[in-house]
């Protein structure tokens, strides 16, 4: 595995020897992430800070129940259990004292980040990435500091809401490499969550709950129910969200449709079909409006904007709003959102909130925020960040000049 390694980051090709297919994706992910193989995490939160987010943040509610389940096995066995959040960040780092002292020289320590776009290939910012237990062993790391230790880790996710929380982790020497480490930490993560559930039971009348950042068919859940909603009904619920007083027919054909050929008999349908799918407590008409309160998860991001919490509404952000829909409407509240996100994320220039934006699939190309990036990251990381500035901008000088080439060939 180290061969491979060493091979991969000289910029040679995967597969000789084999890598795990987890692995290998995870490897390509960190070279597009621009992590140093030589670097390390990076410690983002102070101890002031680090104590306010663990205060408020949803998993200090199931570490009593981790720390019962893992303590013992971690302490005789000298190895760490971790719990970080979703964007990578570690909260509590506890176990054999030998241990923890031996962790510190590569900052396995509590307000860290290692997320996969920081700290490259490891068991919890992996496990964030795919959503899935994950099990990383020694060379499998990307970063070479990391690769004395062996660690398997889980996702935790808010038992209502499916919403990704965090990972609960064990890392340790080589004696973790055995598939019953994986299977440990994965039931400590449903452990946690089923705590979770007995802490915070689910009203009576939960409100429904529309998802549609990231995704291009929303995904509403209603009255116990999952419904994936199809395009034009996503869109419709969306305008409707965010317009709670109610869309008069005329209006919301506009807001809809490009085509002005489409007829009111078109909307008409369309709104019977939904009124089928939801029931008429819902969707009401005259004007169309949502008959009771909506959780939408963009409307969520822009209160958390509107308060100035900018980490917890980055979290929250799972990608541009109905990114394929081309609706007058949708168009302007996705640019929208998109935008004060982007700007709030340059004013705080937060060097992990801006990374996190730019190593997204949304943010790769955004060079308001790779510029950002370049004048916050560490000296150490700057190299990387400026290359990928460059390289943006090169293309984007190049397309300008196709541009001005194209313009002068119509013009002749």
């Amino acid at each position: 595995m180290r061969r491979a390694h060493e091979a991969f980051t000289a910029g040679g090709p995967l597969g000789v020897p084999p890598v795990r297919a987890l692995v290998a994706e995870s490897w390509r992910r960190s070279v597009r992430a621009r992590v140093s193989p030589d670097g390390a995490a990076r410690v983002e939160l102070d101890e002031e800070e680090l104590a306010g987010h663990r205060e408020e943040h949803p998993l200090a509610a199931a570490m009593p129940v981790i720390r019962e389940l893992m303590g013992a096995y971690a302490r005789d066995g000298e190895h760490l259990i971790a719990v970080c959040d979703a964007a990578g960040r570690m909260l509590w780092v506890e176990g054999h004292p030998g241990t923890l002292r031996s962790a510190r020289r590569m900052n396995f320590v509590p307000g860290a980040r290692w997320s996969e776009t920081a700290a490259g290939t490891n068991a919890p910012g992996t496990a964030l990435a795919v959503d899935r237990p994950v099990q990383v062993c020694a060379a499998e790391h990307f970063q070479r500091p990391a690769q004395a230790w062996t660690c398997a880790a889980a996702p935790v996710h808010d038992p209502r809401s499916g919403r990704l929380l965090g990972a609960v982790d064990i890392t340790g020497g080589d004696g973790l490499a055995h598939p019953h480490s994986l299977a440990f930490v994965q039931a400590v993560a449903r452990a946690a969550e089923s705590q979770l559930a007995l802490l915070s039971p689910a009203p009576a009348a939960a409100r429904p709950r529309l998802s549609a950042l990231g995704r291009d068919e929303a995904l509403l859940q209603l009255a116990g129910r999952r419904l994936r909603l199809s395009r034009r009904h996503s869109e419709i619920l969306v305008v409707l969200a965010h317009r709670p007083e109610g869309v008069g027919g005329d209006e919301l054909l506009t807001l809809l449709y490009e085509d002005e050929s489409v007829t009111p008999v078109t909307l008409r349908a369309e709104m019977s079909r939904l009124r089928g799918l939801l029931g008429a407590e819902l969707l009401a008409s005259r004007p169309y409006r949502l008959a009771g309160e909506v959780d939408a998860d963009f409307l969520t991001v822009d209160r958390r904007l509107a308060s100035g919490a900018v980490a917890t509404a980055l979290g929250e952000y799972a990608g541009p709003l109905l990114p394929g829909s081309r609706a007058p409407a949708v168009v302007r509240l996705r640019e929208r959102l998109a935008g004060r996100l982007r700007a709030a994320l340059v004013d705080r220039a937060d060097p992990g909130l801006l990374a996190d934006w730019a190593y997204s699939a949304w943010g790769e190309d955004d060079l308001a925020v790779w510029r950002a990036l370049a004048s916050a990251v560490p000296a150490a990381q700057a190299p990387a960040v400026r290359a990928r500035l460059s390289a943006l901008d090169a293309e984007l000088a190049s397309g300008a000049t196709g541009l001005q080439r194209r313009t002068a060939q119509t013009r002749r």
